[in-house]
């Protein structure tokens, strides 16, 4: 419900608060005495646009603020999704600046128009005889049967249900359409993963052939340093490691005599031992080093071979090569155990489509249950609203095959005259008609669920006497489950109200400014004559008013 509401520098508002209260209150005033700018103000709140001529002053902001308590609405998610703050009290801020830029605020966070607006639906319900387009909106009437029939708990199972039966169809039509592409293409695909198959080839085979490819075609520079190195070491007649030997033998034989010696002949014989081995090593490389034309040739052919595909396949490592080759096997692999896939997919589609017709028919019994009960609550008040001859009806008619919301189409059928056919609400309704029973099917809502605050905009127009008493009756029933405020030119439906503002015009030295107020119990005693009799009420007119307000 909305707590309080303050305006600043808005069409003819210099500066207005107004505190709101629970339950049924009432708004009065003189023609043109500016209650539909109060309405404009709560516009810029619900994230209408606006320009610059709502400025009562060019040269200041406009602002206007409201509170809201939403702690009896389950908002949490709305608030998670758009990453604002949450609390108990929401404050609503909307910015208008002299050079007409709009800025909106959620509890201090900057917020766009269209999340204003979002939110603004679960917060206010400005409502006229101009605004029933809801009422013709099949969704809106199947919501308001579902609120009476308490389908609650069973259709939000039912959604979540019917929303995994449409995301399983939709995987099975992408599947279809992919096989249908993939079979187009099998030809193609199996040649491409039988000549990569046949290659054969391995992770690391192209680095190893491109290093032996190196070596093949340098055979010939290799075997002769090879062959050099070992004939300097070991194979000419005086090769380094004889005459290093013969050193050693040299140094052996002094050493007795000349004891220094010693150190320097252990590492001459440590490096001719070492040279052996080397030499050993040597002459094992070179046995390893061949000239082998055709193994050349074979290399050559083989790095030609994974260079080419590379290429076709617009990669450049043998790792994405054999990735791709993986790739045309998921492809042939999906294209053979499709019809598994299809079958399984098919298979969860009709379990999910029983299970949903199964409770698609649990809802539709519920509903039938609540047909007659919300026909003669609607005629009823329609009745008590001035339509003598209303009938009302729910039209359910069962559908084919299962939707969102069941296998239910609903519309509500309407006529005002006696004897009159009943036809859709929306062909044969009148304006004031469409207001009433959108007013009667609110105020049954109100008892099943937690509305907005509900905003009655001159509904009461074309009403009088015992009919207007009525309405103002049912806007006070209203008012126990709801907040509800009504704009009227009606004494009966003021009378009701549990709180009363009065919206009036005052002229200054500069301007006329418009402001609102809640009035004593005195001062809508007087207001009420004044509605009945107008300025200077007779004593007749403030007892009638007293007795409408059903006070000594």
């Amino acid at each position: 419900m909305i707590k309080t509401l303050s305006v600043e520098n808005y069409a003819l508002i210099d500066k207005a608060f107004v505190k709101w209260n629970e339950g049924f209150s009432v708004i009065t005033g003189e023609t043109g005495s500016g209650k539909s700018i109060l309405l404009g103000a709560l516009g810029l709140i619900q994230g209408n646009r606006a320009d610059v001529k709502v400025l009562k002053d060019s040269e200041r902001k406009c602002v206007v603020e409201a509170e809201f308590d939403i702690s009896s609405y389950s908002m949490s998610s709305f608030f998670e999704e758009n990453e604002l703050d949450e609390d108990d009290l929401c404050i609503v801020r909307r910015e208008i600046t002299p050079n007409g830029k709009s800025r909106a605020f959620v509890n201090d966070t900057p917020v766009a128009l269209t999340v204003l607006k979002s939110l603004s639906s679960y917060l206010i319900d400005i409502h006229s005889q101009h605004e029933t387009l809801l009422l013709n909106q099949d969704s809106f009437q199947m919501h308001v049967l579902d609120s009476l029939a308490d389908t609650k708990v069973l259709l939000n199972g039912y959604g979540d249900m019917y929303h995994e039966y449409i995301l399983v169809k939709k995987q099975l039509q992408e599947l279809k359409q992919h096989i249908e592409t993939q079979n187009s293409n099998r030809d193609y695909i199996e040649f491409q993963l039988k000549q990569l198959s046949d290659a054969n080839f391995k992770l690391e085979e192209q680095s190893e052939l491109e290093s032996e490819m190196e070596q093949l075609s340098h055979s010939s520079e290799l075997k002769e340093a090879l062959s050099k190195t070992s004939w300097l070491l070991s194979d000419r007649e005086e090769n380094v490691c004889s005459s290093l030997k013969d050193s050693i033998n040299a140094l052996s034989s002094i050493a007795s005599v000349f004891p220094k010696v010693q150190s320097v002949n252990e590492r001459l014989n440590s490096s001719w031992i070492e040279l052996k081995d080397i030499a050993r090593e040597v002459d094992q490389l070179l046995s390893d080093v061949t000239v082998d034309p055709q193994r050349l040739e074979y290399v050559n052919e083989r790095l030609d071979l994974i260079y080419t595909l590379e290429k076709k396949h617009r990669v450049n490592t043998m790792q994405e090569l054999l990735e791709v080759k993986a790739s045309f096997e998921k492809d042939l692999a999906l294209i053979e155990s499709s019809s598994d896939q299809v079958e399984s997919l098919q298979k969860k589609i009709d379990d999910l489509g029983t299970a949903l017709t199964e409770k698609a028919h649990k809802i539709s019994e519920m509903r039938r249950k609540a047909k007659e009960p919300m026909e003669r609550s609607v005629e009823g008040l329609l009745q008590d609203l001035g339509i003598a001859n209303a009938k009302f009806e729910v039209s359910i008619e069962s559908l084919d095959t299962i939707n969102s919301t069941g296998l239910d189409s609903v519309r509500f059928l309407f006529s005002a005259n006696k004897n009159a056919p009943l036809q859709p609400l929306s062909s044969v309704a009148s304006g004031g008609e469409m207001a009433r029973v959108m007013l009667a099917l609110k105020s049954i809502l109100s008892k099943t669920e937690y509305l907005p605050t509900l905003i009655l905009d001159e509904i009461d127009t074309g009403v009088s006497g015992d009919v207007a008493s009525r309405m103002g009756n049912l806007m006070t029933m209203m008012g126990e489950y709801m907040q509800v405020v009504s704009i009227t030119h009606l004494p009966q439906i003021a009378s009701k109200g549990t709180t009363h503002y009065k919206v009036y015009k005052e002229d200054d030295e500069e301007s006329t400014v418009s402001h609102i107020k809640q009035l004593t119990l005195e001062e809508r005693v007087m207001e009420i004559a004044q509605m009945l009799s107008g300025t200077n009420p007779s004593p007749a007119a403030i007892a009638n008013a007293k007795d409408l307000m059903n006070i000594q």
